[in-house]
């Protein structure tokens, strides 16, 4: 737990964008020790709630949460063309890391430098390119893309 809490501390840093030297500060006014690695896990507690009282938020995240919405109309066409592929079966991964292995093994030696997500995409040719292979793909495997009940 007190490697855990640990990592609370320096997230809590980050969120209220305090730097080392405040940081030191702060555990030193909470403990009386400047340095995490000499301080109990009841002394690491009591800086993160040092942390919380100036507004630090520690967020829950969970792994079943939904992603966010691409930025782009153009980049959500090239998410909805990769779930259609998966209802018809034609992946192995229909999954956001399945399309981002897709993209990298398609396109890395044509663009040079791919970047890490799909959403990350900004060039409009490389969108386009995107977009026509898995419109090829899926008018190979005979897909069909009724887009209809994904207009919003």
């Amino acid at each position: 737990m007190s490697a855990a809490l640990q990592r609370m501390i320096f997230v809590g840093c980050k969120q209220l964008g305090l730097d080392d030297d405040a940081r030191h500060d702060l555990q030193l006014a909470a403990t009386g020790k400047a340095s995490l690695s000499e301080m109990t896990e009841d002394e690491k507690k009591r800086v993160l709630e040092r942390l919380k009282l100036a507004g630090f938020n520690p967020a829950v995240r969970r792994k079943s949460a939904k992603a966010k919405r691409a930025p782009r109309a153009d980049l959500r066409l090239i998410h909805v063309l990769w779930a259609k592929l998966g209802e018809a079966g034609a992946l192995r991964d229909p999954s956001r890391k399945g399309l981002n292995t897709f993209i990298r093994a398609r396109f890395e030696k044509a663009w040079q430098s791919v970047p890490a997500d799909v959403d990350m995409l900004r060039e409009w040719h490389q969108i386009d390119d995107v977009i026509q292979a898995l419109k090829a793909w899926a008018d190979r495997e005979e897909a069909d893309f009724d887009f209809g009940e994904h207009r919003k």
